[in-house]
């Protein structure tokens, strides 16, 4: 390890709470009145990366793998058939050029693969990986490539890209003593308890016993919101042990916290596959449905199909959204995906890719497209399992 963060260089960019603040850009050439109309015609669609034999997967539709200043991308990038194992890289959108700040990473499945991450406003890469049947959370200065070890026994959360801290949870299978959502301050190097399991079980206790059968909980996948003042998270009761392949643990409901006070405000006792709004006051759910993060209104997004499995991200100037899933309630043939743009509103719509998706990684955890948008809403990254190898997509308007 050559040399630490540059801390002081952070910080003066960044408010007390975590968060940069960083001007949001305007979606040029988007038309307010039907945005999905840049979207039906002369979009590219192309791989990130043209290196051919291995398979390019990004972490999941939770998170964006464009840097903050748009200039790069991070990816995990495999040799392994399962692509369980490999390489966290980063890559010049301008130029190409491949970095590699890890190799030999050994994850958990090809679903969310090493949870590679923007942290610090781009300027480090954040991952977790297994070592010795040990899990670690481990930050990347992107300049100087030196590595810190930041949390062990772990494992990482779904952060901010433009911010400093980052969530982290006791492995959902086992826990051990980290039961609770964490927040590790990058800048700081401070680590402290945001929200606790035992605050869930007090407020939510009959539900736990009910859904979990009286067996431990813990909080596990934890998501920031774009303000950086809360997070929803899943509940998980483990089976024990190190075997961290399989249906290890059981996890269900979606959780809401104020990161600030640690209060728990809200609770769906089901998880689909939520996302935050860029309001940071609302999510997304599977069924095409938008939520108020207190837990008090609903709205279905209208006259858009509503596709199996899905994936479902919203795009940060808050007038589209993208889904991924099969195509059977069109009419499509068994195994095929769409990736689908929709006006925030509902009514309009548009498929911009379309592949047999039944191939690629062969984890036992397959991978799914889970795309994202881009943080300027020009570009959409996914994942394409049509042929031998998992490959990252990105698709932009012209």
């Amino acid at each position: 390890m050559s040399r630490g963060f540059s801390r002081r260089r952070f910080l003066a960019s960044c408010s007390l709470g975590g968060a940069c603040l960083v001007p949001r850009r305007a979606a040029i050439g988007m038309d307010d009145d039907d945005p999905v109309a840049s979207w039906k015609q002369g979009v590219r669609i192309a791989p990130v990366s043209m290196t051919p034999g291995r398979h390019t997967i990004h972490t999941y539709y939770l998170l964006n793998p464009e840097s903050p200043d748009g200039r790069r991308v991070v990816f995990f990038a495999s040799l392994d058939k399962a692509g369980h194992v490999g390489q966290v890289i980063v890559q010049e959108r301008a130029t190409g050029r491949e970095t590699v700040l890890a190799d030999d990473v050994h994850t958990e499945d090809a679903h969310r693969v090493a949870l590679q991450q923007w942290t610090m406003n781009g300027d480090a890469v954040a991952y977790h990986e297994v070592v010795n049947k040990r899990w670690r959370v481990v930050v990347v200065d992107v300049a100087t490539g030196s590595k810190k070890i930041v949390a062990e026994d772990r494992q990482l959360g779904f952060g901010r890209g433009d911010g400093h801290t980052l969530p982290l949870y006791g492995c959902h299978w086992n826990p051990g003593e980290h039961r609770d959502l964490e927040l590790y301050d990058i800048a700081t190097g401070q680590l402290r308890t945001a929200c606790r399991i035992a605050d869930v079980e007090q407020r939510y206790g009959h539900w736990l016993q009910t859904e979990f059968k009286g067996k431990p909980t813990s909080i596990a996948f934890p998501t920031i919101s774009p303000d950086h003042r809360r997070a929803f998270f899943k509940i998980a009761a483990g089976d024990g042990g190190d075997n961290y392949m399989g249906k290890v643990s059981l996890r269900q409901g979606i959780v809401f916290c104020d990161l600030e006070t640690g209060r728990i405000t809200s609770m769906r006792e089901r998880w689909g596959h939520p996302a935050w709004h860029p309001d940071a006051d609302h999510w997304i759910e599977t069924g095409n449905i938008l939520f108020d993060a207190e837990g008090r209104t609903t709205t279905r997004i209208p006259n858009v199909p509503i596709l199996r499995g899905q994936h479902l991200a919203i795009s940060p100037n808050e007038k589209l959204w993208v889904q991924d899933g099969l195509t059977e309630s069109l009419g499509g043939p068994a195994g095929e995906w769409a990736v689908m743009v929709a006006d925030l509103r509902g009514d309009r719509y548009e498929i911009i890719q379309k592949f047999i998706g039944n191939q690629g990684a062969r984890s036992w955890r397959v991978n799914h497209p889970h795309p994202v948008f881009s943080a300027d809403s020009r570009r959409i990254y996914f994942n394409i399992n049509a042929g031998e190898f998992t490959q990252l997509h990105v698709a932009a308007l012209a």
